[in-house]
């Protein structure tokens, strides 16, 4: 840089020099000018705090981005994950379309450069893999770097975690690659707010697979074959049976080997569908009604079985409906069980989502109107068209990163569920009993009776992997119990857990459940520490689920609803199919959701 620099801009770089780290400073310098690296100001304590993840924009331009993947087609400079980087900005990217899109650059760089390529069924991720036979390594290189030219490709070792990716424009880049057999090739892209950026975990490894007596012999090992005849002829497939995307992308198939193109022992064929159970307590039909059968119960009920918090809501099923669409492309059908209501946002035309009615499913109409979470669970079952195999959520509960129906499911359709450390108390239930101890204790005695064995542990709150089956067959074993449960309006001493609780523990002792491991968090609003638990979350994006609930009624309560909309928003940001377009548009993110603690008055 030359020229004058004014005491004003003097300043400023003195505060820059102050919140970065010298090899921050030194990536930096060069590449910004000093008067816009003045903006890193605000945001350095994102950096300082461990945001590691939060995207601070350092600098602007565009330029159009060519052929048929423009849907990318500004390029922004980023900072992200402690370097700075060049990133495309899409229009709506969610990780499985940006790895699909990805996918199709790189076999389309492929095949226009006339280079043999196949799909590969990776048995180390759920990274898309192409196998090129490593003869043709030079040539398939030379296409790479043309596809990877735009600033935002880079290139580096299949192991990689990131910190080692370089552009992969370059020649040397690929020089200093040429020690690994298998490399990944990523794209970073950026959503228009900037808040989310996909980089290699949302890329595509490619292996070179060398020839040995006739045979070509992968790299590294895969769940099929790792060695095949010279000269094997290839079929061609769907491309989302490597990419995991609902749709083939921009359309075709991809070459693979006929041993990598069918279902394997371990594929989950089976459809999933996802329930919510879902109210809207602004209603003041709803409210009235609530009122009523509240004033009509004749006994006392628990604070927690109808206080406000437990109705009230953030908008969070707007969110969770976005992590769906953004973390679990495999999601056949979504169902939203409602008392008659339906969020003003809801896309009720998209083919993949359907509003239930509860006069739908409930076996017996004259326990309706209930406003008891338990006895809406023990009708999911009675769903029409409610797939075999499914989750239910509860609308607080959201996907973190990109999951597979394996986390949920084994492939030969056992569920499974994840014990918490909370434990059931001694005793059997009581009027003063929180509902969930209650329905705890009940769920204990059932098994007891029946098994012979004593359960002890809660469940995280986490989505629910169930089956209709074993539902519909609780309802007829433990049918008094169940039917009690179906006519509580309120939550009660006497209620079953269905969904939560007896369903797991009844399908394990039955051999169709097995415990499961999750990385989960749960935060209550209600808690001091709730706001820097929420940051440390959207900094690492690490969890595979999270739950963020609000149990307790609190004089900021307003308050604590706006932090949550703006974490929510933070994290997901790209609308899904699932919102009417500007339909009741949500907050918009702040840069940076400021800690501060909240006053507690239970």
């Amino acid at each position: 840089m030359s020229g004058r620099v004014n005491p004003e801009a003097t300043s400023v770089v003195s505060v820059y020099r102050k919140v970065l780290p010298v090899a921050v400073r030194r990536g930096i310098a060069g590449r910004v000018p000093v008067e816009l690296r003045s903006t890193v100001k605000d945001s350095a304590a994102v950096v300082s705090s461990a945001r590691a993840r939060a995207m601070v924009r350092l600098s602007g331009g565009s330029r159009r981005a060519k052929g048929r993947h423009s849907a990318a087609a500004v390029r922004r400079t980023l900072w992200y994950q402690g370097r700075v980087v060049r990133a495309e900005r899409g229009e709506a990217p969610v990780a499985w379309e940006v790895r699909a899109r990805a996918f199709d650059r790189v076999v389309d760089a492929l095949e226009t450069a006339r280079v043999t390529h196949f799909a590969v069924r990776s048995g180390r991720s759920s990274t898309p893999v192409l196998a090129v036979p490593a003869d043709e390594r030079p040539a398939a290189e030379s296409a790479l770097r043309a596809a990877l030219a735009s600033g935002a490709g880079h290139v580096g070792p299949a192991t990689t975690q990131g910190h080692d990716m370089v552009p992969g424009g370059a020649q040397a880049s690929w020089r200093r690659l040429r020690g690994h057999s298998a490399v990944r090739v990523a794209w970073y892209v950026c959503d228009p707010s900037e808040q989310l950026v996909h980089g290699p975990e949302a890329g595509v490894e490619i292996e070179f697979w060398s020839e040995e007596d006739g045979e070509l012999v992968a790299p590294r090992p895969n769940r099929v074959i790792t060695r095949v005849p010279s000269g094997t002829g290839l079929v061609t497939v769907g491309r989302p049976l490597f990419t995991s995307a609902r749709t083939p992308g921009d359309g075709g198939g991809v070459a693979t080997l006929p041993e990598f193109a069918g279902w394997l022992p371990e594929d989950h064929p089976f459809p999933v569908d996802v329930v919510y159970t879902w109210v809207d307590d602004s209603d003041p039909v709803w409210r009235a009604a609530r009122d009523r059968a509240r004033g009509q119960g004749g006994g006392r009920l628990h604070e927690q079985a109808a206080n406000d918090s437990r109705f009230t809501s953030h908008d969070e099923l707007r969110y969770s409906l976005r992590s769906i669409h953004q973390y679990a492309p495999w999601v056949r059908r979504i169902h939203l069980v409602t008392a008659g209501q339906r969020p003003v946002w809801l896309n009720t035309d998209h083919p993949d989502i359907r509003v239930v009615d509860h006069r739908e499913i409930f076996s017996d109409p004259d326990a309706l109107p209930t406003f008891n979470s338990h006895a809406i669970e023990s009708q999911l079952h009675h769903i029409d068209g409610l797939a075999e195999h499914f989750l239910y959520l509860n609308d607080d509960v959201l996907f973190g990163r990109l999951v597979s129906p394996d986390l949920f499911f084994h492939s030969n359709g056992l569920t499974k569920f994840f014990p918490s450390n909370a434990l059931i108390p001694h005793g059997r239930p009581a009027a003063e009993d929180l509902p969930v101890n209650a329905a705890g204790k009940n769920t204990r005695g059932l098994i007891a009776q029946h098994f012979g064995t004593v359960v002890s542990q809660k469940m995280k709150h986490t989505p629910h992997a169930l089956r209709r089956s074993v539902l519909a067959e609780i309802e007829q074993v433990y049918a008094d119990d169940h039917r009690r449960t179906q006519f509580s309006r309120f939550r009660s001493p006497g209620d079953l857990s269905v969904t939560s609780s007896l369903h797991h523990y009844y399908a394990y002792h039955t051999a169709r459940a097995t415990i499961g491991r999750i990385r989960y968090d749960y935060v209550d609003l209600s808690d001091r520490a709730a706001q820097r638990r929420m940051n440390r979350i959207l900094a690492a994006r690490s969890l595979d689920t999270f739950c963020i609930n609000d149990t307790v009624v609190t004089e900021d309560r307003g308050r604590r609803g706006e932090a949550l909309r703006q974490f929510l928003g933070a994290y997901f940001p790209v609308p899904s199919p699932y919102e009417l377009p500007g339909g009741g548009a949500p907050v918009e993110p702040t840069a940076l959701v400021r800690d501060h603690e909240w006053s507690v008055t239970a």
